[in-house]
Order: C-alpha cells, then sequence, then structure tokens
C-alpha cells in the first residue's frame, strides 16, 4: 500500500510540470491565436466574429499559390531525403558493423548540435559567389566564373533537405533494425534477385518507418521559416515567410492566425491523403 501511494506521488510529480507546460506554454496561446484567427474589427472599432482573415487566403491568388509552391517543395524534398536517407539507413544497419555505425549515427547528429542558424549561415559559405565550392570549381578550372547558387530555389532545397534528412534516418534505421536477415538469405536461396529482395521485403518492411519518417521531414520542412527565407533569399516565397510578415510587419494578427491554422490544417490534410494512397494506418506508422 505504502509502495503503492510512493508511485502515485511520483507520478504526479512527473506529470504535473510537463502539463503545466503543455497548457501554459502551448495549449492557451493556441487557443489564443484561434479565437484571434476569427475576429475582426468593425467600423466602431470593436472585435466581432468573421470568416474573412480565412477567406482572405482563398481570395487571394498569391497566398493559396505560394502555399502549393511551398507544399510543392515539400513533397519534393521529402523524396529526395527518403532517397539519400534509406541507402545510408540499409548501411548502418546491414552492411557496416555495429561498432562503427554509432559513430556514424554520431556525425550524422552534428547538424542538430550546432542549431538551424548556424547550419544554414554554413551553407552560405559554402554556396556564396566567393564561397568554397566556387573557389575549389574554379581552382580546378572546371568553370571560369561563379555560379549563381545562394539565393535561389536549390540552395533553400539544399538547406532544408540538410537539415531535415535525419529524421528520415532514424525512424528507417529503427525499422530495419528489426527485419530478420534470414529472410533475405532465404529469398536469395530461392533464386530472388537483388530487386526483388529489395522491392518485395525490405521496402514493405520498412514502410511503417518511411511513412513515419516522410510525416516528420514533410512537417518540418513546410513549416521551416530560417532556410527558405535565408537561402532563398528575396524570390523564395514560402508560406511561412507570409505567416511572418503577417504578424510582424503588417501587423495583421488575425490574418497571421488564420494563415497559421490553415498551414496546419491543409498540412495536415496533405499527410493524411498520402497515408491513404500509400493504405499505412497512422497507429501503425507510429509504433
Amino acid at each position: 500500500m505504502q509502495q503503492k501511494k510512493r508511485f502515485n506521488t511520483t507520478f504526479w510529480l512527473l506529470i504535473v510540470p510537463v502539463l503545466l507546460w503543455l497548457v501554459v506554454l502551448i495549449v492557451l496561446p493556441h487557443l489564443d491565436l484561434l479565437i484571434s484567427s476569427f475576429q475582426v474589427k468593425n467600423s466602431a472599432g470593436e472585435n466581432v466574429f468573421s470568416l474573412n482573415n480565412y477567406l482572405a487566403f482563398f481570395n487571394n491568388d498569391i497566398y493559396w499559390g505560394t502555399f502549393l509552391k511551398t507544399a510543392g517543395y515539400a513533397v519534393f524534398v521529402t523524396l529526395l531525403a527518403f532517397v539519400i536517407s534509406f541507402p545510408v539507413a540499409f548501411y548502418l544497419t546491414k552492411v557496416i558493423s555495429k561498432k562503427y555505425a554509432g559513430l556514424l549515427v554520431l556525425l550524422l547528429l552534428i547538424p542538430l548540435w550546432v542549431g538551424e542558424l548556424v547550419t544554414v549561415y554554413g551553407w552560405m559559405i559554402l554556396l556564396g559567389d566567393h564561397g568554397v565550392i566556387n573557389h575549389f570549381l574554379l581552382f580546378l578550372g572546371m568553370i571560369d566564373k561563379p555560379i549563381n547558387m545562394l539565393y535561389t530555389d536549390l540552395s533553400m532545397v539544399i538547406g532544408l533537405l540538410y537539415m531535415s534528412m535525419l529524421f528520415m534516418v532514424v525512424p528507417i534505421m529503427t525499422t530495419l533494425e528489426s527485419l530478420d536477415d534470414a529472410y533475405i538469405e532465404a529469398a536469395s536461396d530461392l533464386g530472388a534477385g537483388k530487386w526483388t529482395i529489395f522491392t518485395k521485403i525490405i521496402i514493405p518492411y520498412s514502410m511503417p518507418g518511411i511513412i513515419s519518417g516522410a510525416i516528420i521531414v514533410f512537417m518540418l520542412v513546410i513549416g521551416d521559416f530560417l532556410a527558405p527565407d535565408i537561402l532563398g533569399g528575396k524570390h523564395s516565397l514560402w508560406f511561412t515567410e507570409q505567416i511572418y510578415s503577417k504578424f510582424l510587419q503588417t501587423f495583421n494578427w488575425g490574418e497571421g492566425a488564420a494563415f497559421g491554422f490553415l498551414l496546419l490544417f491543409l498540412s495536415s490534410a496533405i499527410v493524411w491523403l498520402a497515408l491513404k494512397l500509400s493504405g499505412q494506418k497512422l497507429e501503425k506508422v507510429g509504433s
């Protein structure tokens, strides 16, 4: 009885700070923003309920066009992350020894240690007209003048891909680690080729990890601000930049809040559609 009471006391001591943190710093601010998104000022200067903040998104080609562009690039970066990350995850789990795999995984975590802002400025140094890559290409004689790589969609995609790729590698690694090598060996003994083993055994088995990583990468990329703003330059037209502009440049908090929730709802709808098309269930992906 005393042990049970002690467990209950420990449980509440641990859970109460977490609940307070969630309620005070996440739930209440978002509720306030949600209320603000449905408010506009009438002729008397009073806040009244209205859908105008949401309708502004659909009535202006720039707003929903920018969202479509942002969503398209987010899907593209997610696909690139999968293409690059899957061989890396497979190599770390099924090819290299466990002793070296731990070191390589540690190297993959470095971008998270230094932070996105430092990483973005690092890419600026690499991709600039007088940056490392252009200097190297000029030194080798491969180009006659610097290539304009910075402040383009290319540099933006590179930055987004670099910052999000780890979140694709880890879920796929977690799934592949539970794949019994005997399945691959048995298929090989029965005459299955490498492509057949890859498409019929490895990919289907790792699909929960792939979908989980794709959801994380997509949501991170579509909601990113620093990489599109700094690497993409003034012509990047990322949807989060429009939300930032509504809040801190035009001080239109109602439309800013509405656009923020539209970003959440529309990106969630895209994820839901992807789950339906892939035949995956969210509870299976989460496990």
